[in-house]
């Protein structure tokens, strides 16, 4: 008799499980994709003669290594320093380097796995990786800061290069972060490569960069509406998060013709029902960038609401932009969305909705692009970033903006391809398969390596 689909996924996690205890965002992002992978191999038996899920599900390596450094008071410290290598099956590992004091291995390992995926969505010859410290910058000086960055790649140097590993960056680590590391590895190596992304202008990096990802997300969201003959023009739209991914988003939907009325922080979110124009967001940038404050100080300026310790999912709205962390929308504030009004919904984040919530857009049938698809724009555009760096050019802003946009559009039609379910698009199951077809195909052609 043969094995249900739903046995075969039971065994599979079980075992998953097994070899890696005590991991549950890492569980979470290997659910959520073998639930569409598991049926699909059944019925492309080679991608299980090969055993590639399971393949796919175990990085190539693991590096963990300590970092010495010395704070303004002359106290010798040390961090943990991560980098995952999850997958060069068709290209060198590429993923941010992520710095935050609550790191495990347990969240690298699920973004280097959502990374290798998202990165084979975008069409462009990039491995996934992940990586990072337990090294928390804020409060940190600027030579603190100096000093850490340089320590930290005095030792990952060894692991990394043009053709190897090109990291970026990632929450915590910024152009400042990245620019210290890309000369500590200069002075290492004595070579000019592009073996990190995110640089600066006059040394390698590419425009629009800082806006990538909050833009893609804008972009993969126009291209669900266009599909059926509507648009993002005259919608409302909410957005969590006030950082870079937020505040790109907010004013790729303002330029677009929509309104977002809601950015938040973790101490609670305000709500501008006249929206968030070009002048606000000017001030939230220098709020959140600059002088570092608080998402209410909006609110005082502006005369709206801060509703304090809350998420913005109770707001009517058209349209959902989770641009914050992984994990904010439960399954409960999924179903509020939907009873809301919400149409669709795009992930800026990584991994932002949880399973429940997932489950909850799936019933609903809302169209919904899960962060593999949506939040790809930031690794596309370093991808583009390192195709520059090889050909020693750079490209115009407007350039890069219509790229991007292919690309966004290119990801929205694989979703589609492998989506489409009657008159219904699963965006997860079109994103989960396309990514990793191309993955699959590339191990099976290489053989048991």
């Amino acid at each position: 008799m043969e094995i249900s689909a739903k046995q075969r996924l039971d065994d599979f996690m079980s075992g998953f499980g097994r070899r890696n205890p005590g991991q549950p965002e890492f569980h979470q992002s290997v659910y959520e994709v073998a639930v569409d992978i598991i049926p699909f191999i059944r019925e492309n038996p080679i991608y299980g003669d090969h055993q590639i899920l399971e393949r796919l599900t175990e990085p190539d390596q693991i590096i963990i290594f300590r970092v010495n450094w010395e704070d303004d008071h002359g106290h010798f410290r040390a961090n943990r320093g991560y980098r995952i290598q999850h997958n060069n099956a068709i290209g060198p590992y590429k993923g941010g380097l992520r710095f935050h004091r609550d790191l495990t291995l347990d969240t690298l390992k699920f973004l280097a796995f959502e990374q290798t995926l998202k990165n084979s969505l975008t069409g462009l010859p990039m491995g996934g990786a992940k990586g990072g410290a337990d090294f928390n910058p804020k409060g940190k000086s600027e030579q603190e800061v100096m000093r850490f960055c340089q320590r930290f790649m005095s030792v990952l140097w060894h692991h990394i290069g043009p053709f190897t590993d090109v990291p970026a960056g990632d929450m915590g680590v910024g152009a400042r972060e990245i620019s210290y590391m890309f000369g500590q590895y200069k002075h290492m190596t004595r070579e000019f490569t592009g073996v990190l992304t995110g640089k600066g202008l006059s040394f390698g990096g590419s425009q629009i960069r800082a806006e990538a990802t909050g833009y893609g997300c804008v972009f993969m969201m126009e291209n669900m509406l266009n599909r059926k003959g509507d648009g993002l023009k005259g919608k409302t739209a909410i957005v969590s998060g006030s950082g870079n991914v937020a505040q790109h988003t907010v004013e790729k939907i303002y330029q677009m013709g929509g309104k977002a009325v809601t950015m938040s922080d973790s101490s609670g979110f305000i709500f501008d029902p006249d929206g968030i124009d070009t002048e606000k967001l000017a001030f939230v940038k220098q709020l959140k960038n600059v002088t570092r404050g608080r998402i209410h100080e909006y609110a005082d300026k502006y005369g709206v609401e801060f509703y304090k310790d809350q998420r913005p999912w109770g707001v009517s709205c058209d349209l959902a932009f989770p641009c914050a962390t992984q994990n904010e929308i439960s399954g409960d504030d999924a179903g509020m969305l939907i009873r809301n009004g919400c149409i669709a919904v795009a992930e800026g984040a990584n991994m932002p909705t949880m399973q429940a919530g997932v489950d909850v857009y799936d019933e609903a049938k809302i169209m919904y692009a899960p962060s593999k698809a949506a939040n790809a724009g930031g690794v596309a555009v370093s991808g583009l970033e390192m195709t520059q760096n090889s050909m020693r050019l750079s490209w115009s802003e407007d350039d890069i903006e219509k790229r991007l946009y292919r690309i966004m559009k290119n990801i929205h039609d694989k979703c589609v391809k492998y989506g489409t379910e009657g008159g219904y698009i699963n965006y997860r199951k079109g994103a989960n398969i396309a990514g990793f077809v191309k993955v699959a195909d590339a191990m099976v052609a290489c053989g048991n390596i």
